[in-house]
């Protein structure tokens, strides 16, 4: 038997301790992914001369100059807003391989930056001209991946729609790491990964942040008419994958006593230019 504390403290450890995830990577061999950051941020909305095209010119030449070419960024990348409850937001995700590489990203991208632009009035107008677009408001949380992603089988060459489920743990007195791993992974195999729709899809935890009840899941499409698709196909597989036995009732009973059931739904779109 587990109390609430102890069986949040196994998972917090088991993730930071065994996560093996691997993410689209630059070259051909998978690199571990320990933690991952998002940033929501948002659109300075009393810019005058506000005009997409001119911050993404900046945003890309930014990206190009600094953050593909910083080696503690194993990954990173850009979303904005579809359908969410605040149209001025939009998300940055960075992903590292540890705990240091986070302490050692932001030095490094001001080493960078010097590189790129030499002339100090001319990198500080351009970084001045990126952030105005700004606000200054924005919030940071770190997520830990865990088993289960459905990785790009190829580089994107067109932005995708992101979907994004944000469930809470409830954390049963009497549940255990196995048997939630052993759920999870039950119905991962037998749902999300044969689900043509899904083009990606990655699980990650709170690590670090406001709410450690967090379970995030994102899932990559080509289209928001693929939204619907997906869940109709879920259905599908759902059933093929665990008939109506008195066994499946037992699972899925078992299942959902790991959450609150409570959960948000959140519809972005992933920029695929710019994304290392």
């Amino acid at each position: 038997m587990k109390t609430i504390n102890q069986l949040l403290s196994a998972i917090v450890l088991t993730l930071l301790l065994f996560s093996t995830t691997t993410i689209l990577a630059q070259d051909d061999a998978p690199k571990s992914q320990e933690f991952m950051t998002v940033t929501t941020n948002h659109w300075n909305m009393d810019k005058e001369d506000f005009k997409m095209s001119e911050w993404k010119a900046a945003a890309k030449e930014y990206h190009e100059k600094v953050t593909m070419k910083n080696e503690y960024i194993m990954g990173a990348s850009f979303y904005l807003h579809n359908m969410t409850a605040d149209n001025t937001e939009f998300l940055t995700v960075q992903n590292f391989a540890s705990w240091e590489d986070m302490g050692k990203f932001g030095e490094r991208n001001g080493e960078l930056e010097k590189e790129a632009w030499p002339d100090e009035a001319e990198r500080k107008a351009f970084l001045k001209n990126l952030s105005s677009y700004y606000a200054n408001e924005h919030s940071d949380e770190i997520y830990a991946p865990i088993e289960g992603a459905k990785h790009m089988t190829e580089k994107p060459t067109k932005d995708m729609v992101c979907y994004v489920r944000k469930s809470h743990f409830a954390f049963p007195e009497d549940g255990t790491m196995e048997e939630f791993n052993k759920l999870r992974m039950e119905g991962n195999a037998g749902i999300v990964q044969k689900n043509e729709y899904v083009k990606a899809y990655y699980p990650n935890v709170h690590a670090w942040g406001s709410d450690k009840t967090e379970y995030i899941e994102a899932f990559f499409l080509d289209s928001i008419a693929d939204l619907d698709k997906m869940f109709d196909r879920g259905d599908e597989l759902m059933k093929e994958a665990f008939p109506d036995t008195e066994e499946n009732k037992a699972k899925g009973k078992a299942w959902r006593s790991y959450f609150t059931g409570v959960h948000g739904d959140y519809l972005y779109t992933w920029i695929h230019d710019l994304g290392k």
